[in-house]
């Protein structure tokens, strides 16, 4: 068992609010970038727990036609990632934690829906990090999160994040002695192409609750040094997943590797293979996104059956 969970969880009276994270995160900036202060470059211990969470229906419909999900009374996995999101960022920003939450960059995901979650059920959700290590970039880690059925230890929905913390590098943290090579990609034949207006980064704030301000207009987004807004990395992984489609059955692995922003207002190009296994059912999902004007990927992954 990980020595996170080990230990008991600091319990949560409530889900965070994700506002008043950012807002705090911005305030342990400022105050360590004055004071010159700087956490033990190790991750803090433990977990955070938020118990008896509830669904709000009117967010999860709204998340249903935001996103291209059949409406359903069954939670889609973004969606469950959209409820622990603000648990896991409340891990990141404690005082001990070693590197800023604030530009964090979402490098890949990787998400097990090892049920079928009704929007009538009552969840806990627990967070915390593992497996801080240096990149050629800067530090990254993991944040890891499950959902249970509230009261018990069914586990119905589990996912690992890796983030990065570009140009941070933290002492006793080595970078990778051998830079990862990047792979090459020629574009393929998509197999449909998003049509992202300026307002994408606000409608799915509205429904995650993650009202991050590089994703909102440009003018937020450029006082954090982007020249534009940017769509959500889970925006876009989770329409992939729609895209897909209900074919993925209940239970599945997802993945998805991000590679380079989509900057808003925006097209971006989408192909889904699809293979099936000996019995002719469905089997496995390979996604991958781009610019169609530059060839430049965004992102790519998979859905596969468990």
């Amino acid at each position: 068992m990980s020595g996170q969970l080990a230990e008991q969880p600091i319990i949560l009276g409530d889900v965070p609010s994700l506002s008043k994270l950012y807002l705090n995160a911005a305030a342990n900036t400022a105050r360590r970038r004055i004071l010159g202060a700087h956490p033990d470059p190790k991750l803090p211990t433990g977990s955070h727990e938020v118990r008896a969470v509830r669904v709000d229906i009117a967010k999860l419909t709204s998340y249903q036609h935001l996103l291209g999900e059949t409406a359903s009374d069954v939670l889609p996995a973004g969606f469950i990632h959209a409820l622990a999101f603000p648990v896991s960022m409340s891990v990141l920003n404690r005082d001990d934690f070693p590197l800023p939450l604030l530009g964090m960059i979402h490098l890949k995901n990787h998400v097990e829906q090892l049920a079928p979650v009704l929007f009538t059920e009552t969840l806990d959700i627990r967070a915390w990090t593992e497996n801080l290590a240096g990149h050629r970039s800067g530090t990254q880690l993991d944040v890891l999160a499950e959902v249970r059925i509230h009261g018990t230890e069914k586990v119905v929905w589990r996912g690992t994040s890796t983030y990065l913390a570009k140009g941070v590098f933290l002492p006793g943290i080595d970078k990778p002695l051998v830079p990862s090579q990047g792979t090459s990609f020629t574009p393929p034949v998509p197999t449909g192409v998003w049509e992202l207006g300026l307002d994408v980064g606000r409608m799915y704030a509205g429904v995650s609750g993650d009202f991050n301000p590089i994703h909102l207009n440009a003018l937020s987004a450029r006082a954090l040094g982007l020249p534009r807004s940017i769509a959500h990395g889970m925006y876009l992984a989770s329409r992939a997943l729609a895209d897909v489609g209900a074919a993925r059955g209940e239970t599945f692995a997802w993945d998805v590797q991000f590679e380079a922003p989509v900057f808003l207002p925006a097209r971006v190009a989408l192909e889904i293979a699809t293979s099936q296994g000996m019995n002719g059912h469905w089997q496995h999902s390979d996604y991958v996104a781009w610019n169609p004007r530059s060839g430049r990927r965004h992102f790519s992954g998979s859905v596969t059956a468990l």
